[in-house]
């Protein structure tokens, strides 16, 4: 399997490696921050499901397009006004999966040389269609281990608070 191929298959189960770090995840779980101005891991997940469909336009762009400009956005006034904390999980958590394939879909057929094209970031700069994927790989990644990390520090609290403990 080529590196690229490697990278795809990371990139086409990022949603799956967040479903499995969230797997039993319910009630006051699901909205514990750990700290003021942390995430929660409802918010987490409805954050991937927004990403994913800015990722998606990107590698659309930079696929179609001649080295079009990437605008960035600010997840935290996403999350704020588009209503994170009350979302559904399960339908975040779907939507995501849902996009992830898509995209997927389109990447998965593409020559190799595709991923050299390129577009700018209004940020970060330069970025080829290889950077753009691999970073969405890493972002999924990222949040399955933060997701684990709200978990244990859920799971902490609690036996902190347990009689006796």
């Amino acid at each position: 399997m080529s590196e690229l191929d490697e990278l795809l298959e990371r990139f086409r189960r990022g949603p799956e490696v967040v479903a499995v770090a969230a797997t039993g995840v319910a009630g006051s779980q699901l909205d514990y921050s750990p700290a003021p101005g942390k995430w929660t891991i409802r918010q987490i997940v409805c954050h991937l499901a927004d990403a994913e469909l800015v990722t998606g336009v990107r590698l659309r762009r930079v696929i179609a397009e001649e080295n079009p400009v990437l605008e960035a956005f600010d997840q935290d006034a996403w999350a704020a006004r588009l209503g994170y904390g009350g979302r559904r999980f399960s339908a975040a958590l779907e939507s995501f999966r849902r996009l992830r394939a898509e995209n997927y879909e389109l990447l998965k057929e593409l020559p190799a040389e595709a991923f050299e094209r390129q577009g700018r970031h209004s940020e970060a700069g330069p970025l080829r269609l290889l950077d753009l994927v691999r970073g969405a790989a890493a972002h999924a990644e990222a949040h399955a281990r933060q997701i684990l990390e709200i978990r244990e520090a859920y799971k902490a609290r609690g036996q902190a608070r347990a009689p006796g403990a």
